[in-house]
C-alpha cells in the first residue's frame, strides 16, 4: 500500500433539463465524502459545474435574500425521443470550455489520481454523461467513479451510457476506503458504515468551503424516512432512519454561522419534524436560546400532523422563513397514495402557523401533480381549497421513479418508454397524464 496520500477530484455536473434553479441545492453527499477524504489527509479539489460564482461569470449573479439564485443556461438540442415537443432544453451551468479552463489549470498544478462524479435526478442522466465525457478529454487516464441518486436509482443506465469506470450504488460511503485502495493503493484505515447516531455525529462537516462563494448551507438531521409513500424512494434509497444530535445538528448550524457568516440554512430531511417534542424541539430550543439570528427554510416539506401549536411557535422564534407542507391532496375523501394527512390535522397545522406569527407567504403546501390515474380537475380543486385557507399552494409535479411502489403503475400509464432513457421520466413532461395539452391545463392552474 502506499504512504503517499492521493489527489482526488471531486465534480458536481451539468443539468440537462426544461428548467432548473437553484432552490437551496448542494451536492451534499459528495461534499461529505470530500470532507472525510480531507480527514485522512487525503488532497481534496472541488469543481462545480453548477457554480452560479465562478470566477470566469461576468454577469452579476442574482442572489435572493434567502440565498438562492438562477444558474447560467444555453439552450440545447432536444434529446431523442422527444424532438418534437414544443418546449426549450437547456445545459445549466458553467459554460463547457470554463470546465475545460479549470481541468487544464488543475492538471498543470498536480497529478489527479481519481475522480468522483455525483448525480441528482435521474433524468439528469445526459448532464452527467458530458461532465464526464469532457474529464476524460483532459484526464483520459484517470479512474472515475460515479455516484448518487442516479447512479443508484439507474445503475444499468448508468454503467452503460455515463462514461465512468466505475459505479458506485446506495449510500457514497459503502466500500469508499476499499474503491480508493483499488485506484490509488492509499488506505484510510478503515470503511465509514453510517448506520448509528454516533456514526452521523462523528462525520466531519461537509466540505462547503471548497465552493467559491457560500451563498446558503443545507442541513441534514437524518438519513431515510420513517414513513414509505408509492411515489417516493427515500425508503430505497436509506433503508434505515436514523438521526443525528440535536446537539451536533446545532453545533454544525453554529460552526457556518459564525466561521463562514451564512445567514440561510435550508433543512434537506424527510421527516424532520417526526417525534419533535423528543428531537427537534430541543434543537428549536437551542437555536432561540443562543444568540444566533439565521433564516431557516424546508424545501423537502414537513409533515403536516406534526405542526402543533407549540411546534408552530418554536418553529417561527428560531427563524424559519418558509415552510413548506407535504399535503399532496386536499381530497381527504380519496388519498390514494399518502395517507399521513387528516383533514383536522391540515386545517390545525394552518391555524397554528398562522397564529404563531407566520404570514400567508411564508407557508406552503406541496400539491402533487402528475400521478398516473390522477385527474387534473383534483389538482386544481385541490389548489383553489388551499389557496382559500390563506397559504400558497405550490404544484410538486410527479417524476416516475425506478424501485418505487408507483414505478409498474408509472409504466402503464405513461405515453414513453419510461424504462428506455431516464429522460422520459422527467416530470416536465407529464409523463403519466392521459390527459390532453397537460401542460396548458397546468399552466392555466398555476396562473390561478
Amino acid at each position: 500500500m502506499s504512504s503517499k496520500p492521493p489527489n482526488i477530484l471531486c465534480v458536481n455536473p451539468f443539468i440537462h433539463d426544461f428548467a432548473a434553479f437553484d432552490f437551496w441545492a448542494k451536492p451534499l453527499g459528495l461534499l461529505q465524502i470530500a470532507a472525510v477524504l480531507r480527514k485522512h489527509g487525503i488532497n481534496v479539489t472541488f469543481i462545480d459545474c453548477l457554480d452560479r460564482f465562478h470566477p470566469k461569470e461576468k454577469n452579476k449573479q442574482k442572489i435572493f435574500w434567502d440565498g438562492r439564485g438562477p444558474y447560467r443556461k444555453k439552450i440545447i438540442g432536444l434529446p431523442k425521443g422527444i424532438e418534437n415537443i414544443h418546449q426549450r432544453y437547456s445545459r445549466y451551468g458553467i459554460e463547457p470550455d470554463w470546465l475545460r479552463g479549470d481541468l487544464e489549470k488543475l492538471k498543470a498544478l498536480k497529478k489527479v489520481d481519481l475522480i468522483f462524479v455525483t448525480s441528482l435526478m435521474t433524468y439528469w442522466a445526459a448532464g452527467v454523461k458530458e461532465t464526464i465525457s469532457i474529464i476524460k478529454q483532459i484526464f483520459p487516464y484517470v479512474p472515475v467513479v460515479l455516484g448518487g441518486i442516479y447512479a443508484t436509482l439507474c445503475s444499468e443506465h448508468a454503467q452503460k451510457h455515463s462514461m465512468a469506470d466505475f459505479v458506485v450504488t446506495g449510500s457514497g460511503f459503502k466500500n469508499l476506503n476499499t474503491i480508493i485502495k483499488d485506484y490509488t493503493r492509499f488506505d484510510m484505515g478503515f470503511e465509514y458504515d453510517i448506520d448509528d447516531r454516533d456514526s452521523l455525529d462523528d462525520l466531519p462537516y461537509p466540505a462547503f468551503d471548497l465552493q467559491n462563494k457560500i451563498a446558503h448551507v443545507p442541513i441534514l438531521t437524518s438519513i431515510g424516512c420513517p414513513f414509505d409513500c408509492d411515489y417516493c424512494a427515500s425508503s430505497y434509497l436509506s433503508p434505515q432512519f436514523i438521526r443525528r444530535s440535536p446537539e451536533s445538528v446545532f453545533n454544525e448550524i453554529e460552526h457556518w454561522y459564525y466561521k463562514h457568516k451564512v445567514k440561510n440554512f435550508a433543512f434537506y430531511d424527510d421527516a424532520l419534524l417526526i417525534n419533535g417534542e423528543n428531537y427537534a424541539h430541543s434543537l428549536f430550543e437551542k437555536i432561540i436560546d443562543s444568540n444566533m439570528e439565521p433564516w431557516f427554510h424546508t424545501p423537502n416539506a414537513v409533515h403536516v400532523k406534526e405542526i402543533t401549536k407549540k411546534t408552530s411557535e418554536l418553529l417561527f422564534k428560531s427563524g424559519f422563513k418558509s415552510i413548506r407542507l407535504g399535503l399532496e391532496t386536499i381530497d381527504f375523501k380519496d388519498r390514494q397514495f399518502d395517507k399521513k394527512v387528516k383533514e383536522k390535522e391540515f386545517y390545525a397545522a394552518v391555524t397554528n402557523l398562522k397564529n404563531a406569527g407566520f404570514k400567508a407567504s411564508q407557508v406552503g403546501a406541496y400539491l402533487l401533480c402528475g400521478l398516473p390515474g390522477q385527474s387534473l380537475d383534483n389538482v386544481k380543486n385541490s389548489f383553489l381549497k388551499v389557496k382559500k385557507n390563506g397559504i400558497q399552494p405550490t404544484l410538486a409535479y410527479y417524476t416516475p421513479i425506478p424501485h418505487t411502489k408507483m414505478w409498474e403503475k408509472a409504466k402503464k400509464y405513461s405515453k414513453y418508454d419510461l424504462e428506455a432513457n431516464p429522460v422520459f421520466t422527467n416530470n416536465n413532461l407529464f409523463p403519466c397524464v392521459s390527459e390532453k395539452n397537460p401542460t396548458k391545463q397546468i399552466a392555466k392552474i398555476k396562473n390561478l
